[in-house]
């Protein structure tokens, strides 16, 4: 967006990890943290829209699963994502773990956010709450404050704790950061933990999108990834197909 974007703030909190602000920008409004940390966008039209290639690949990440019934976040941001997963996929339980209270509230007031009867938000610290989470089939990992991802995404027992959580033939999808030769944050950590049996998908916005799968011997079928992402293209607006294509093994 240009310089000149007309801003009009919605809400502006303060907790005790710092400030929260709601923007809007013409069609869509912004959740920041910080000094404008801009951390999830919203088309106000449509909730479920994913505006970011991140985002979207998350959200391949979820179609690796043939027909998933539970999802677990760690991390809501504006929801986004959860609305695109509950809308897109047979899920019939979610749970959302939330470190920050008015994150929710904003998102249910400001940003769109559907008070779904499958979805159960829980506050605090996902390192701290991922062990009294139910197993689900997919899990996202999406911690990020103003400073950057959050330490759980480089600690080894909670990220092996995410795999342990899965339930049988899970996918767990990681919102990573890149590192300048373009691989993920940690990638010698991740290779060890998880024995380089997953996938990475990079992303215009300097993330890489990890893709690990429950158990060694569970693999990721491109062409069913692709059948599913196709069908699906109509109701979403938009392709995924060019974001397949750029999946690549562990590096």
């Amino acid at each position: 967006m240009s310089e000149e974007r007309v801003e009009r703030l919605l809400a502006e909190v303060h907790d005790d990890f710092g400030m929260i602000r709601v923007l809007e920008v013409a069609d869509y409004r912004f959740l920041e943290f910080g000094d404008a940390i801009e951390q999830s966008c919203v088309f106000t039209a449509d909730p479920s829209w994913l505006e970011y290639d991140y985002t979207r690949a998350m959200l391949i990440g979820a179609l690796c699963h043939e027909a998933p019934e539970s999802a677990l976040f760690l991390g809501l941001g504006a929801g986004t994502l959860t609305q695109a997963c509950l809308k897109f996929l047979p899920l019939e339980d979610v749970e959302a773990i939330e470190l920050r209270p008015d994150v929710p509230r904003l998102a249910i007031e400001y940003l769109g956010l559907d008070d779904d009867p499958r979805l159960y938000i829980r506050i605090g610290d996902a390192l701290e709450l991922l062990d009294s989470a139910e197993p689900a089939d997919l899990i996202f990992v999406d911690l990020y404050n103003d400073l950057g991802p959050a330490a759980g995404h480089l600690a080894w027992t909670f990220l092996e704790n995410c795999q342990k959580k899965l339930a049988p033939n899970g996918w767990l999808i990681i919102n990573q950061w890149a590192t300048d030769d373009g691989k993920p944050l940690g990638a010698a950590l991740l290779r060890g933990l998880y024995h380089r049996h997953y996938w990475e998908l990079p992303v215009k916005e300097g993330n890489v999108i990890l893709m690990v799968p429950a158990e060694l011997d569970q693999t990721l079928d491109l062409d069913a990834l692709t059948a599913r992402a196709q069908a699906l293209a109509p109701r979403l607006g938009y392709s995924l197909e060019s974001l397949i294509k750029a999946i690549r093994p562990a590096t």
